[in-house]
């Protein structure tokens, strides 16, 4: 499974593509960061991180793309930014037919160090183990990316047997209890 992790942001878009399964060694294909100019136009900035998104989605072929799914945070700003890059990465992972999913940052930490509280240094340490580098990813965002694939890699069995089982059991229609009859022919 091939997927491009996207740690949203308006500034610095981290983007990480990490091949594998879960149960076995991943691979860091590519890592990088989006980047646009602070001062620039709100417009200007958004075209800017699709562009970006695109030359990765055109370069690494994902089959899946995992998006850091927006958290409230005190300064409404910053969120309104990163709800802004991960909107334009849902639309363009969208627009080719490739499935996205949104996992929460406690979730990525949690899947890749153990703990939902892990700090940035102590994510950035485990996706440099779990890909054999030789050095944290830099900045932050960029580690943060490959944090995001990973965790899809390693969550997307159980959610996808998950939602098998919920089709499958919607697809059945409501249950009925069944009534038991008397045999026929037989004394009683």
């Amino acid at each position: 499974m091939r997927v491009l992790g996207v740690d949203p942001g308006l500034t610095r878009c981290g983007i990480g593509v990490v091949e594998g399964v879960a149960g076995r060694p991943l691979t860091m294909i590519g890592v990088g960061v989006v980047r646009t100019p602070a001062d620039a136009d709100l417009g200007h900035r958004l075209v800017a991180v699709e562009q970006g998104i695109e030359q990765w989605l055109d370069e690494h072929r994902p089959e899946f793309v995992a998006v850091e799914r927006v958290f409230s945070q005190h300064n409404v700003r910053t969120v309104m930014g990163t709800a802004q890059a991960s909107a334009v990465a849902i639309l363009c992972a969208s627009r080719r037919g490739i499935p996205v999913a949104l996992h929460t940052p406690s979730e990525v930490k949690a899947a890749v160090t153990g703990s939902g509280r892990a700090d940035k240094a102590q994510v950035g340490a485990m996706v440099t183990r779990l890909l054999r580098l030789a050095a944290p990813p830099r900045p932050a965002d960029a580690a943060d990316a490959l944090a995001l694939a990973i965790c899809h890699i390693w969550r997307a069995p159980a959610q996808n047997r998950l939602q098998q089982a919920v089709a499958l059991h919607t697809s059945q229609g409501p249950r009925r209890p069944q009534k038991s009859h008397p045999s026929k022919g037989r004394p009683a």
